[in-house]
């Protein structure tokens, strides 16, 4: 049993928020939620190209662990939002808008995993779990991350 395990439960709200602010809150999560997905396969082909100088589909889909007709599907989608083209028997590449929302991700994605880190998270566990939370930060939350990791950097020890 861990600590968190041994923390008293929470007792439910006496009062929920107003009905807009709620929603407002549904509704952020669902747009994350729907961006991430976008992300995670801008960053990959990214990392594909840097790495193998190429982004094949059948590739994208066996590393994001999905059919290649789902794969195919979103990079079509790609393609339509302005992120991605296509050449025959080529692969998939970036546009200069895709190139540059893999790099925000990058840094986002290196953000996340440097906080767990000095929280004392294991790498593993915080390479895992910043792939979540990544798409699920505000600017300003990251922000405060930031502010936070670089008084770290900057105190005496």
């Amino acid at each position: 049993m861990s600590a968190f395990d041994k923390r008293p439960i929470a007792a439910p709200p006496t009062e929920l928020p107003a009905e807009q602010t709620q929603a407002s809150r549904f509704g952020k999560t669902r747009t994350a939620q729907s961006s991430a997905l976008m992300e995670d396969y801008v960053e990959l082909i990214a990392d594909l190209l840097a790495t193998q100088g190429e982004a094949r589909p059948t590739d994208v889909a066996r590393r994001l662990g999905v059919s290649h007709a789902t794969a195919i599907k979103t990079i079509a989608r790609l393609k339509r939002e302005g992120l991605a083209t296509s050449r025959p028997y080529r692969g998939v590449f970036l546009t200069e808008p895709g190139q540059e929302l893999a790099e925000r991700c990058r840094s986002r994605h290196r953000l996340v995993v440097d906080l767990l880190l000095a929280l004392g998270v294991p790498r593993e566990t915080a390479e895992a779990d910043a792939e979540g939370l990544e798409h699920h930060a505000s600017q300003t939350t990251l922000a405060a991350f930031e502010r936070f990791l670089n008084r770290r950097e900057t105190s005496p020890s």
